[in-house]
């Protein structure tokens, strides 16, 4: 069974949605065509896809007709990515891309902006706040970073490291979810905001070119939030060991240790920082595995159940009701139904246009 690449919190979702609400938007049409079931935003331990979150990101910036998401002044009107893309896209190498990147958002949006610094060790993006303007929540830095980070990340065709990152913003509900996206060094209520990124991808050439570009447009900015994630931890390290093997294979911890040539003490030690046990990453890996084969339809609960090790469905049934807050078969009919909705509104919508 293959799995998807991650999972995302419905409490990242939330806070997407808070600004949809907060620009006037009736959520609901905008949930319903991205596939998400009322009953999974009902649930705080539940999770949607990459492409769930994807559409839902792409429905709110059209609807807003802003891919900042109100989060400015200044709306940045829809189309204002692949403008900043075509921007970055003829430039030499991926400092001179992330220069023209960051330069354009400025001319765009008014309440927040970035300073480039360049060091031998790193490369230092620094947040700057217009004075007298509202001081930013993380998901609006987030946004920024997003749009900037993944395009220049795309631009040189690999992911750029971070060294660390911080925010003045308050710790958010979904933390966890943004040392996904940033790093595993990321802290909260600092004087300062601001991201290291390691400085080796400022002489790498742009790889891209008008070809490739068409692609890339369709599913970003949103593809970013998964594509980009931190693989350079410890834990990414676990996850993609036992991604590369079949369940009924999975080590034990000290196993583990040995394939990743670390004592087992040490792995438990690094994990407990990263915010992690052994266990919980193998119990996050069987709950995205469990959710995308209940998208995808067609195969038993009972074999799902099977596939991913229990050796009742009844224990799978606690285990997902623990991850999620909802039963299997209750997330997979949600599921049904949401995707139903969304055919439903694209037929509708292209009848609309050929009238």
């Amino acid at each position: 069974m293959k799995a998807e690449r991650g999972t995302i919190s419905v409490s990242l979702v939330e806070e997407t949605l808070a600004l949809a609400r907060a620009g006037g938007l009736d959520v609901q049409p905008l949930v319903e065509a991205a596939g998400i079931a009322p009953q999974m935003l009902a649930s705080a331990k539940s999770r949607v896809t990459p492409a769930q979150y994807g559409a839902l990101w792409a429905n709110i910036a059209r609807a807003l007709d802003d891919e900042f998401f109100g989060q400015d002044t200044h709306a940045m009107k829809s189309g204002s990515f692949i403008a900043m893309t075509q921007t970055a896209l003829t430039a030499r190498n991926g400092g001179q891309a992330l220069t023209r990147a960051v330069g354009f958002i400025r001319l765009v949006l008014d309440d927040l902006s970035v300073q480039i610094s360049r060091r031998d060790d790193r490369v230092r993006l620094a947040f700057v706040h217009r004075d007298g303007a509202p001081r930013p929540a993380m998901f609006a830095y987030a946004t920024y970073f997003i749009l900037v980070y993944g395009l220049v990340c795309w631009l040189v065709g690999r992911r750029i490291p971070l060294i660390e990152a911080r925010f003045r913003c308050t710790e958010p509900p979904a933390a966890h979810e943004y040392r996904l996206m940033f790093c595993d060094d990321l802290a909260f209520e600092h004087s300062e905001s601001y991201v290291d990124l390691a400085p080796d991808f400022v002489e790498l050439p742009v790889v891209q070119t008008a070809k490739s570009v068409k692609p890339f447009l369709r599913d970003a900015p949103a593809s970013f939030i998964i594509k980009y994630r931190n693989p350079g931890s410890l834990a990414a390290r676990v996850r993609k060991t036992l991604r590369a093997l079949p369940m009924s294979a999975w080590p034990g911890s000290g196993e583990m240790a040995q394939r990743l040539n670390v004592a087992e003490a040490t792995m438990r030690r690094h994990l407990k920082q990263e915010g992690y046990t052994y266990q919980s990453i193998k119990d996050d890996l069987r709950r995205d595995i469990a959710i995308s084969a209940l998208q995808r339809g067609g195969q038993p609960i009972a074999e799902i159940a099977a596939t991913l090790g229990f050796a009742e469905p009844s224990a799978f049934h606690r285990a997902f009701r623990k991850w999620t807050g909802m039963r299997p078969a209750d997330y997979r009919a949600a599921n049904a139904l949401a995707q139903a909705a969304n055919a439903g509104m694209s037929r509708r919508a292209e009848r609309a246009e050929s009238d």
